[in-house]
């Protein structure tokens, strides 16, 4: 088996998981739900008019993004 393989195929499913977590979270905000994040090594509810749109790249959503890659 090539040694390659499983790193390819591991960033796949990460990029993968990373899109429908984004997505989730769009979702979320669109729809006026609140969110649980990791910051500051505790749980914090993001109500939805405090979620950012991850559509558009704010120092703000690169924070989200950033928890969402610590997962």
């Amino acid at each position: 088996m090539n040694d390659e393989l499983p790193k390819l195929l591991s960033e796949k499913i990460n990029q993968g998981v990373h899109k429908a977590i984004a997505e989730a979270i769009e979702k979320h905000r669109k729809l006026g739900q609140s969110v649980a994040i990791w910051q500051d090594n505790q749980v914090v509810i993001l109500p939805p008019e405090k979620i950012p749109n991850l559509e558009t790249k704010t120092n703000e959503s690169r924070t989200i993004t950033s928890n969402i890659n610590k997962i």
